[in-house]
């Protein structure tokens, strides 16, 4: 499936089967992390809030009910026309390209849960950097939240299944050339599927010159969802605060 190599994202987040598969994601860390970073971004009461790759909204509904202003915005279609269902005065759902600039200012921007990275070319992710740094307004601050490549790479799991909803997806996991890949196969009505997921292995270093190309200011750094220190080798997550 050669599209499915060249623009994977696109494909496989389409898919029923994406959500499925991701379904047991671990909601009150998810909970526990928004409460933490809108607590130490010290928010406005109904801060304008901009959630980049959105998936289908999990992370904007909450932030929704913090009393936020949230625009949640995803390449997917399906994952929007998923979100919409949430949708009130103060939470909407658009269709849109991360790279592009959104053409409103907010007062933060979160990219949450390793929504970052799946370009083959760095000239697009350097873009989604720019595009990011142009919708915060004066005050604004942004939140990348990656995952630390560095425990990611000691720890993979070369292969396993899992089964979920009765679907036995077998996944292989490697790394070549700067990017971790997930190898997805499973079959569904008789139907064969391969996907191949790709994302780019960047360091906090590597972030760090592609910030400085942008013109970006990094604040802070945390390692995990507490707001704990980052530590290359310990921290499951690479948390950046950049305005």
């Amino acid at each position: 499936m050669q599209e499915t190599k060249k623009n994977w994202y696109a494909d496989w987040f389409n898919t029923p089967f994406y959500p499925i598969l991701y379904k047991d994601r671990d909601y009150s860390e998810a909970q526990l992390f928004i409460d933490n970073i809108t607590q130490y971004l010290n928010l406005p009461e109904q801060a304008k809030v901009l959630d980049l790759a959105c998936g289908r909204g999990r992370h904007s509904v909450y932030l929704n009910k913090l009393g936020y202003d949230v625009t949640g915005v995803d390449l997917s279609e399906s994952s929007i026309e998923s979100a919409k269902k949430y949708e009130n005065e103060l939470l909407h759902f658009e269709v849109m390209d991360m790279r592009e600039p959104f053409g409103e200012k907010f007062d933060a921007v979160f990219n949450l849960f390793t929504s970052f990275g799946y370009f083959p070319n760095d000239e697009d992710h350097l873009k989604t950097l720019k595009a990011i740094h142009n919708s915060l307004n004066d005050y604004g601050l942004a939140v990348l939240d990656f995952m630390n490549v560095h425990k990611v790479i000691k720890n993979m799991v070369p292969e396993e299944t899992k089964t979920v909803d009765g679907i036995d997806f077998h996944i292989k996991r490697w790394t070549d050339n700067g990017s971790i890949f997930k190898n997805i196969q499973f079959s569904h009505q008789e139907t064969k599927y391969d996907f191949t997921e790709q994302v780019k292995a960047f360091t906090l270093h590597d972030f760090e010159q592609m910030m400085d190309e942008a013109g970006i200011y990094l604040l802070d750094t945390f390692g995990n969802y507490r707001l704990q220190k980052f530590d290359a080798q310990e921290s499951n997550r690479l948390i950046m605060i950049f305005k």
